[in-house]
């Protein structure tokens, strides 16, 4: 097979990719091996100075009670007055989805001239990888965040330490249903020549 070759195949698989809501995704999810594949194609993304700037980790079923409490928590703190059918709506996010990782940049770990903003395209290159591989073994997928990311209940169960941040969840499982595809955006919607 020759680069000629490849290229329509990888527009295909890039193209076919969409968001598909943790609602949406049901079991089975991926095998160990599928996620071995997932992961190593994480590390394929660029990654100036090597410094590995990011980190995923796994949210087991046995461990979704543990996170659907600090869900639940996370919303009494910002909200006091939040509604018990509230709560349980947050600590519902939890459950959703059959494979689910938090995933975490670190924005002190090797060379400090390398800023923050380069290393969280680093782990976003790193993420769209695991997406594309989900694509690739027939799974849907979708990330997700929120205002529990910040919340210390989640930084301490997910050991996130200063200088670390909770960018977002990453969910993938088997697709239940699909909305119909959005309109991309054409290359001349985003894309400028610098005046000589």
């Amino acid at each position: 097979m020759t680069d000629n070759d490849l290229a329509p195949m990888v527009a295909a698989l890039m193209q076919s990719r969409q968001t598909i809501l943790p609602k949406r995704l049901a079991a089975p999810g991926p095998t160990a091996d599928e996620l071995e594949l997932i992961l190593c194609a994480a590390a394929t993304a660029p990654d100036h100075g090597q410094l590995l700037p990011w980190r995923f980790v796994l949210v087991p079923q046995e461990a979704r009670a543990r996170l659907a409490e600090v869900f639940g928590a996370a919303l009494l703190e910002r909200d006091a007055a939040a509604t018990p059918d509230q709560v349980a709506q947050a600590r519902e996010k939890a459950h959703r989805s059959p494979l689910l990782m938090l995933v975490v940049v670190d924005s002190r770990r090797g060379d400090a001239e390398i800023d923050l903003y380069e290393r969280i395209v680093s782990t976003g290159c790193a993420v769209q990888n695991m997406l594309l591989m989900a694509t690739a073994l027939g799974y849907g997928s979708a990330l997700t965040s929120g205002k529990a990311l910040k919340s210390s209940g989640l930084r301490a169960l997910f050991g996130v330490a200063d200088g670390e941040h909770a960018l977002c969840f990453v969910n993938i499982g088997t697709v239940q249903s699909r909305k119909s595809e959005r309109l991309r955006p054409l290359p001349a919607d985003f894309m400028r020549t610098l005046p000589t």
